[in-house]
């Protein structure tokens, strides 16, 4: 077995700040949709708090992915620092959508209960399912998990579109549920944006494995050098 290189246990290092910063977000989802269901006001006012943590992470990758590329990277590890930069920044805004959800659910806490939340909670499972298996994939090299990933996007977005077709029904027969149906709306589309989020990070783990860009039918890109 070759020894390993300083500049490939930096790289090692830097998939473990990943991984670091992927659980993080992903209990950020958790606890905020939790507190919604809950209407645990603490516990919402704990996940706003915590995205600052990720978002000094963030700063904190961005600056090592930055330090890496200057140390002349092979093809396949310059791969991955640039797809690591991408995630880094999927990963931050996943921590944004869960802030939302948190404020909104402190909103929806002074009210009654609009409906019993049985849709919310499935789409907050079926999006970090999808994150935990995207970034499964990543580490492990599995560009067929990945592609797995991609398609259940459509799922979470048929989810958001049926919430917001019977929220607008709701807001129709009773104006004065508009407040907390729009709230309802925006949690939905914030856990929709955590989907697209996490199929980012498949999309960009297919590039990193394969070179093949798959955001777009027929997209291809040179392999180069495959990554080690």
């Amino acid at each position: 077995m070759l020894p390993v290189t300083p500049l490939e246990s930096e790289i090692a290092g830097l998939k473990d700040q990943l991984l670091r910063m992927a659980a993080m977000a992903e209990g950020l989802v958790v606890r905020a949709v939790r507190a919604l269901v809950d209407r645990d006001d603490d516990l919402a006012r704990s996940v706003a708090a915590g995205d600052e943590p990720l978002d000094q992470l963030e700063m904190e990758l961005d600056a090592a992915a930055i330090a890496l590329l200057t140390k002349a990277p092979l093809a396949g590890q310059l791969r991955l620092i640039t797809v690591a930069i991408k995630v880094t920044r999927d990963l931050e805004r996943i921590g944004d959508e869960s802030t939302t959800i948190a404020r909104r659910a402190l909103k929806l806490g002074l009210e009654p209960q609009l409906k019993p939340y049985d849709d919310i909670p499935r789409m907050s499972h079926m999006a970090t399912s999808m994150l935990r298996d995207a970034l499964d994939a990543f580490v492990h090299g599995d560009t067929a998990k990945a592609r797995a990933v991609v398609p259940r996007d459509k799922e979470v977005d048929a989810l958001n579109r049926a919430l917001h077709r019977e929220l607008t029904g709701m807001m129709v027969e009773d104006p004065a549920r508009i407040g907390r149906c729009l709230h309802l709306m925006t949690i939905s589309k914030a856990l929709e944006r955590i989907a697209d989020h996490a199929k980012n990070i498949a999309e960009e783990t297919v590039y990193l494995y394969e070179a093949r860009d798959i955001r777009h039918p027929g997209a291809w890109v040179d392999p180069g050098s495959p990554v080690r």
